[in-house]
């Protein structure tokens, strides 16, 4: 491996440490409807974002929200020393991915059948933790 490209991986890394990355795995909300609250959201610091869910009519935006303050925890966890008001979160990524589909039949007239599908989805939410520079 060349110097340059070693480099390179090391500041990827030192940039991972530093993001805190959590996951909601087989949620039972289709992925449509969770990538309509991922998108209000993407990109926003956590206060904001917080709000955002808070108030947000979608029953997918409960299962965000707790998500987002896992993240918080588990920093919180990573982190004992720190203090949370020192620092900024931001949102730096949120990827919504289909998950496993339950599928059930549904009797119909005609001696028919109509297939149910019900999805899930994996949520996959990344933040940026910059400490408060104080001047």
């Amino acid at each position: 491996m060349g110097s340059r490209k070693r480099e390179s991986a090391l500041k990827r890394k030192e940039q991972k440490k530093e993001a805190v990355m959590v996951k909601l795995n087989k949620c039972p909300v289709s992925p449509r409807k969770m990538r309509l609250v991922a998108d209000q959201i993407r990109g926003l610091d956590v206060k904001k974002a917080l709000n955002v869910l808070k108030f947000s009519s979608k029953a997918a935006s409960v299962k965000v929200e707790k998500l987002l303050l896992s993240a918080i925890d588990s920093w919180q966890l990573k982190n004992q020393d720190s203090d949370v008001e020192k620092f900024n979160f931001k949102i730096k990524e949120i990827r919504v991915d289909s998950g496993t589909m339950l599928k059930r039949i549904r009797f119909a007239s005609r001696a028919r059948v109509h297939r149910i599908r019900k999805r899930t989805n994996h949520v996959t939410l990344v933040l940026d933790v910059q400490p408060i520079e104080i001047s």
